[in-house]
C-alpha cells in the first residue's frame, strides 16, 4: 500500500511541471555558484565514498568505458578515472557544469581519458552497446521521463554491462512543502520508492543485482546543507546573499522539511545496480 501511495504522489507531481521546465531549472540550479557553495564539489550524499562503492559494484577496470549521466562538475567522473583507470564520458544538461568539468579534467591532465559533453539523459547521443558501465548519482529522480532514461541506459550498454544508481527514495506521500519545482530539482519531489526504481530498470531489460540503503549519508548531507545555509546567513550579516535566481528562504524551508521527512522515515537514500543480460538484443 505504501508503494502505491508513493506512485500516486509522484504521478501527481509529474503532471504539474512541463518536462522542458524541469530540465531548464535543473541546469540553472546545478550550474549556479550558489549550489556549489552549498554542496561543495560532490553534488550527492555520501560523496566520493559512495562513488567508489558504486565503481566497485560495477567491476570497473582500466578496460572499462563508463558513462556518467548528469555528471555535474565532473567530480565523480574524474575520481573514477583516477581510482579505476577507466575511460569516462560525462554528460550533463548544464553548459556551466560541462565547462567546469572539462576544465577540471584538463587541470588533472585527464583529457585523454575523461571528457564531458552537453546531452539529455532521455535521448543519449551515442550508438547502441558502446559502454561497459553507467553511473547516475542523485539525478535519476529529477528526469521527467524516467522510463525513457532507463531504456536509453539499456540501449547504450554492452551485453553484460552494468548500471549503478544512487538516489533518494521516498516512502509514502510527502508534505506539500516538498512537492514544488525547487523540491523536484533538489531530488526530492519526484523521488520514487526502491521498488519503483527496480520496476523502471526491469522495464528497460535490466536485471537488478544489488540494493543498499544509505539513509545516514542522506541525513548527513542535508545537515551539511543546513549548516552551510546558516553560515551564509551569518556571514552575510543576516542579509540575503547575492546569488541571482536562487531563493535561500525557499531552500532553507525545503531543508527543514527534508530533515523532518528523513527522521520520520519518509525519505531515504539507496544504491541500486543492475546488469544487461549478456544475450539481450536491446
Amino acid at each position: 500500500m505504501r508503494d502505491v501511495s508513493t506512485r500516486k504522489a509522484a504521478v501527481t507531481t509529474a503532471q504539474t511541471f512541463a518536462p522542458s521546465a524541469v530540465k531548464q531549472c535543473c541546469a540553472a540550479f546545478y550550474g549556479s555558484d550558489a549550489v556549489r557553495m552549498l554542496l561543495g564539489d560532490s553534488f550527492h550524499p555520501g560523496g566520493i565514498k559512495l562513488t567508489e562503492r558504486l565503481g566497485s559494484f560495477l567491476n570497473l577496470t582500466p578496460q572499462s568505458r563508463v558513462l556518467d549521466v548528469a555528471a555535474g562538475r565532473g567530480t565523480s567522473a574524474i575520481f573514477l578515472a583516477e581510482r579505476f583507470g577507466c575511460e569516462v564520458v560525462g554528460i550533463d544538461w548544464s553548459e556551466n557544469c560541462v565547462a567546469a568539468a572539462s576544465r577540471a579534467a584538463q587541470v588533472k591532465g585527464l583529457e585523454g581519458r575523461v571528457r564531458f559533453q552537453l546531452a539529455d539523459a532521455e535521448q543519449l547521443p551515442f550508438a547502441d552497446r558502446v559502454f561497459d558501465a553507467i553511473i547516475c548519482e542523485c539525478a535519476f529522480c529529477t528526469f521527467p521521463n524516467k522510463a525513457a532514461a532507463a531504456c536509453e541506459f539499456g540501449r547504450v550498454l554492452r551485453p553484460g554491462g552494468m548500471v549503478g544508481l544512487s538516489d533518494l527514495a521516498r516512502y509514502g506521500a510527502l508534505p506539500p512543502e516538498l512537492e514544488g519545482i525547487l523540491s523536484w530539482v533538489a531530488c526530492v519531489a519526484d523521488a520514487r520508492s526502491p521498488s519503483d526504481y527496480v520496476a523502471l530498470l526491469s522495464g528497460a531489460a535490466l536485471t537488478v543485482n544489488t540494493m543498499e540503503h544509505h539513509n545516514d549519508s542522506l541525513a548527513e548531507f542535508v545537515n551539511h546543507i543546513r549548516t552551510r545555509l546558516l553560515a551564509v546567513e551569518v556571514t552575510a550579516g543576516l542579509r540575503k546573499p547575492e546569488f541571482p535566481g536562487f531563493d535561500f528562504e525557499a531552500a532553507s524551508a525545503i531543508v527543514r522539511c527534508a530533515r523532518t521527512a528523513i527522521k520520520e522515515g519518509k525519505l531515504g537514500y539507496v544504491i541500486i545496480t543492475a546488469s544487461k543480460v549478456a544475450s539481450a538484443d536491446v
